[in-house]
């Protein structure tokens, strides 16, 4: 493939691929990640059918905005800014995760959801989450599926776990798998958005 290809693929600059096989730049984790998969998938195409092997431009790609440590500030505020959230970078996930609705990614902080299993989610990993229009709230939650992220609009981004939905007072119990954090309530009309959790991207060095 030609690198303009391969650029306009993954959502990058020329430039950038250029860096990337020189050498003189390290490709970053997320992009990494992503096109690792896509050439394994590439390479077990080949193998199956060498004569048609996979392109890129074949390949239906979503481009998810992320809203890292540096950014949840502004994020809270400007969510419902359509200017401020395309600005935001973005992640490329390919069509296997891609469903209707309103996609976004946060990049973890904080060790409340670290207890050691595999069901952690550590400090700097990016959760591709999936909006819950508020309509959905009026009824129970699906909190025996998913993990959540949590848009409150005093307490910040939080990615918790709910054990309890009281339908009736708009309540939600939030849970931390650390066990030095203790379990609170919030009211659901104190919260501006409310995500469940789809995947999680880690670096290979970490558990």
């Amino acid at each position: 493939m030609k690198q303009a290809e391969i650029a306009k693929s993954i959502g990058v600059g020329t430039r950038a691929v250029q860096y990337w096989e020189k050498g003189e730049r390290k490709i970053p984790e997320t992009t990494a990640y992503f096109v690792t998969n896509l050439l394994l998938s590439q390479e077990k195409q080949q193998n199956e059918d060498s004569a048609s092997p996979l392109t890129f431009s074949d390949l239906k790609i979503m481009h998810v905005p992320l809203a890292n440590q540096y950014a949840q500030a502004g994020y809270l505020s400007r969510f419902a800014d359509e200017e401020y959230i395309e600005s935001l970078p973005t992640i490329p996930f390919t069509d296997d995760v891609e469903h209707r609705g309103e996609y976004m990614c946060f990049e973890v902080r904080g060790d409340s959801m670290d207890d050691g299993s595999y069901e952690s989610y550590l400090e700097g990993d990016i959760i591709l989450c999936r909006n819950i229009r508020q309509d959905y709230w009026m009824s129970r939650l699906h909190y025996d599926k998913w993990d959540f992220v949590i848009v409150h609009k005093e307490k910040g981004i939080l990615v918790k776990r709910i054990i309890n939905h009281d339908v009736e007072k708009g309540i939600i119990t939030l849970h931390s798998l650390n066990e030095y954090y203790e379990d609170f309530e919030i009211h659901l009309q104190d919260v501006a958005k409310l995500f469940n959790i789809i995947s999680t991207r880690r670096k290979n060095n970490r558990r």
